[in-house]
């Protein structure tokens, strides 16, 4: 991959390669952009979701290259995802949702958040602080339109809708959205789709006739954005879709899409040994070997965030063929059986990536783990540095 390469730690470029490293594109990130803005239509704006560390890619790297690539907005689930963003100098329009009581609404009111109310006791913290701060505030009233999670049922909408009407005539705070989340857009056809939207638009007729004009309404997540274009309104929310990664396989792959993932997480062999016919490997003697064999030694665990539901069944690239995790995986290091075939210490082992060399993807792994793709990059810990490049467009 070309283009300018800069790692986390800092690590001068004639170091030797890392124990392993997720090597971060950010110009495939900025194509998917590209490509997700490219399926909304025009005046309906593109939030890139970075919670959760970017879905475990860098959050402050990745949000920085969304907007440069034309997101309008960026999202967090946690109001610390969104201070740290705040503090790293990363401006524009930024949303959080999952707050809890007694989470800082004063210092997302001082850092221009925009800030979700799903229930009373929400916006009765959001306006005290608002009092406090001299300043309107301005929240998203999240509606519960099938989801069962988070946002207002609608029995309670009518109460909600009344009293942000009533804070917002106070000049406490300012309803910039209206917004929900789908429970099944990520299965093709599932008949949960229709009866939200239904459920959102008479949420949101509501709210408008009582007085609300919000600058956006939103319920769109990665797979709505690909596939349910009457669910767009204002503005659409991509989340594990900016990353490159398919939100389900039932809708296509990444390329169907036209996407590309971001992540390619690799390790170097740690060891390489010849074993005998019947020998042990692992915790538990999940796995023996069926004759005289190679074994190499990847020092990547469940530590690292590789998931030991893979065990025996994890795919990695290694020697430019296809491997499997021999036995179990254990913390900080698993095993792969080579057949015989040399490789030296050092050499690269693949565990995923966009595919294009031979590798295996994210999805492979999550078939492996019985999980989404989502899980699987989003679990990679802190122990694996992210390596960042500038690849092509």
């Amino acid at each position: 991959m070309t283009g300018k390469t800069y790692a986390t730690d800092s690590s001068p470029s004639s170091a030797p390669p890392p124990r392993a490293r997720a090597e971060i594109d950010l110009g495939a990130l900025r194509a998917n952009v590209r490509a997700l803005r490219s399926r909304v239509g025009p005046g309906v704006a593109l939030m890139a979701v970075v919670k959760s560390d970017a879905y475990g890619h860098g959050m402050v790297p990745c949000a920085r290259a969304a907007l440069e690539a034309g997101a309008e907005w960026l999202g967090t689930a946690t109001p610390q995802e969104a201070l740290a963003l705040r503090a790293a100098g990363v401006e524009g329009r930024l949303m959080c949702w999952l707050w809890t009581p007694g989470d800082p609404w004063r210092a997302g009111i001082d850092a221009d958040l925009d800030m979700s109310v799903s229930g009373m006791w929400a916006l009765r913290e959001v306006t005290e602080a608002a009092r406090e701060a001299g300043r309107c505030a301005r929240i998203q009233l999240k509606a519960d339109t099938g989801l069962g999670r988070n946002g207002c049922q609608p029995a309670d909408w009518p109460e909600l809708v009344a009293a942000a009407l009533a804070a917002e005539a106070a000049g406490e705070v300012k309803v910039t959205g209206l917004w929900s989340h789908f429970a099944c857009a990520d299965e093709p056809g599932h008949p949960s789709i229709g009866a939200q939207l239904d459920v959102f638009h008479e949420m949101l007729a509501y709210a408008e006739k009582a007085g609300v004009a919000p600058e956006v309404r939103h319920i769109a997540n990665s797979a709505a954005t690909l596939t349910v274009p009457d669910s767009h309104f204002d503005l659409v929310r991509a989340g594990v879709a900016t990353y490159g990664i398919s939100p389900s396989p039932a809708l296509g792959t990444s390329g169907d899409f036209g996407l590309r993932p971001v992540m390619t997480l690799s390790a170097s062999v740690a060891l390489v040994k010849q074993v005998p016919a019947g020998h042990g490997v692992g915790y538990g003697h999940q796995y023996h070997t069926r004759g005289e064999t190679t074994l190499g030694l990847v020092p990547l665990g469940y530590g690292d965030g590789i998931p030991r539901h893979a065990s025996g069944r994890g795919p990695v690239l290694v020697g430019g063929a296809w491997r499997r995790v021999a036995g179990r995986i254990a913390m900080d290091q698993f095993v792969v059986d080579l057949g015989g075939d040399t490789v030296e210490p050092g050499s690269p082992a693949v565990l995923f990536g966009p595919g294009g060399q031979g590798e295996p993807t994210a999805q492979d792994w999550a078939d492996a783990a019985d999980t989404i793709a989502y899980e699987i990059v989003t679990r990679i810990g802190p122990r694996v540095p992210r390596v960042y490049v500038d690849g092509p467009a």
